[in-house]
């Protein structure tokens, strides 16, 4: 084989660019800290390394959807629990208005007050997010949900949609919640049924709000839960005994004979301030309700107390009802402070169901803030670990990159040196 004077200059100086090039190469590797500069360096490596950061990127992306959840749900939670702190002051006002020591006038201007807390109420529930959105009106999140008044009432322009925020790969959290479910399907009464008086009683009579003592039995297939409370007063006789029956409305029969209402006396005698339980006594027809409710003072001869089933109502209408039976005259009605007394009994039952209806949604909302910290928990843990994987796969070993570079510098001052040795060789230098 024939060694030409080109093939040993193009040979070394081959040999001390590939030395050169191995050498940058380290020198980069060491000044990146990362093992990997291209994929070519290691393929296998390269692969599992865009895989592992798109995976944290997405995982990165969960928790900052996470954080974002938790700003939306607690900004709702601060708005509901100022719902909660304004139905507890409207409630006292109610109060207040009952005591039969109040004045028309006064009354009024706790009316006025209430007015305030009506529109207040209307505020909070056209709250908007800090991105500008209603809070409360469904998926319609760009529609003022609520629009009224106390005398026209409120309606409600949204939907019942729950706008979602995906909070992981597997799992999408509600962080907004319906003002249809809020603040527009509250239950009446004590959540099963309702008691009512009306504006023809003469007596003292105030019902309360009434409750179920098994609801399996009061939701049983014969009790049609709508009744009438009968009252008869004999004064024929010291003291005056008060009788009352119990009608089925739908029947039209007494459900303490089993037959149509007969005439006074009643079956059972009033004592007031002690359940009337809708269950058979001694020798009347078997029928158990599981519901009881107490009348308190003493009705009138001819007087009725009704009860029927619950229905939704909004708060806006309990209010409305509320601050309209306040701001009536009672001065020219027979025995007006009890109606007051009865209509505002029954405003605070409803009023406790508003209550009861914030806070459970106010629980739903607290549920989901925790899993959303559990979420934030495990989040954090797996960005650890992407981190240590894509440390494991890239990441330079410097100590042994340190000697490789020093291992490289020596083999290119080697290739140099030889170089300039070879290269000196030429047959002129024997002439």
């Amino acid at each position: 084989m024939r060694i030409s004077s080109a093939m040993i200059y193009d040979s070394g100086v081959a040999s001390i660019q590939s030395q050169t090039a191995a050498l940058l190469h380290t020198q980069q590797q060491i000044a990146s800290g990362k093992r990997i500069l291209a994929p070519s360096d290691d393929p296998v490596a390269a692969t599992r390394v865009l895989e592992v950061e798109q995976s944290k990127a997405s995982n990165t992306q969960y928790l900052e959807n996470q954080k974002s959840a938790s700003e939306s749900l607690g900004l709702e939670e601060n708005n509901l629990v100022s719902v909660g702190n304004l139905i507890q002051n409207i409630r006292t006002l109610a109060v207040q208005a009952g005591n039969a020591s109040i004045t028309d006038s006064g009354r009024k201007s706790i009316a006025a007050e209430m007015r305030s807390g009506f529109e207040a109420l209307l505020g909070l529930a056209n709250s908007a997010d800090g991105s500008g959105q209603f809070q409360f009106s469904g998926y319609m999140g760009s529609s003022k949900p609520f629009s009224g008044s106390v005398e026209a009432g409120v309606v409600y322009s949204g939907d019942d949609g729950q706008r979602m925020q995906q909070a992981s790969f597997s799992r999408q959290i509600p962080i907004s919640d319906s003002g249809n479910d809020i603040f527009m399907r509250v239950p009446t009464g004590n959540g099963q049924f309702i008691t009512a008086t009306t504006a023809a009683n003469t007596g003292t009579g105030v019902i309360d709000g009434g409750s179920v003592l098994d609801p399996v039995k009061w939701n049983s297939v014969g009790n049609n839960k709508n009744f009438t409370i009968n009252f008869s007063v004999n004064s024929t006789v010291v003291p005056s005994v008060t009788t009352y029956d119990v009608v089925d409305n739908v029947s039209g029969n007494s459900l303490l004979t089993g037959a149509a209402p007969a005439a006074a006396p009643y079956p059972r005698i009033f004592t007031p301030g002690q359940a009337i339980n809708l269950k058979s006594q001694g020798a009347e027809p078997a029928f158990d309700y599981g519901a009881q409710l107490v009348i308190n003072n003493q009705p009138a001869t001819g007087d009725t107390f009704l009860v029927q089933p619950s229905s939704n109502q909004s708060v806006f209408t309990t209010l409305s009802t509320l601050i309209t039976s306040i701001e009536t005259s009672y001065n020219g009605a027979t025995n007006g402070n009890t109606l007051l007394t009865n209509r505002i009994s029954s405003a605070l039952t409803n009023l406790d169901q508003v209550t009861d209806n914030v806070l459970r949604v106010r629980a739903t909302i607290g549920s989901r803030m925790n899993e959303l910290d559990a979420l934030a928990n495990a989040g954090t843990n797996l960005n650890l670990q992407y981190d240590q994987t894509l440390s494991r796969l890239q990441d330079i070993d410097y100590a042994a990159a340190i000697s490789q570079l020093t291992q490289q510098q020596s083999y290119l001052e080697a290739a140099q040196k030889s170089f300039l040795k070879a290269t000196g060789l030429s047959l002129f230098n024997y002439v």
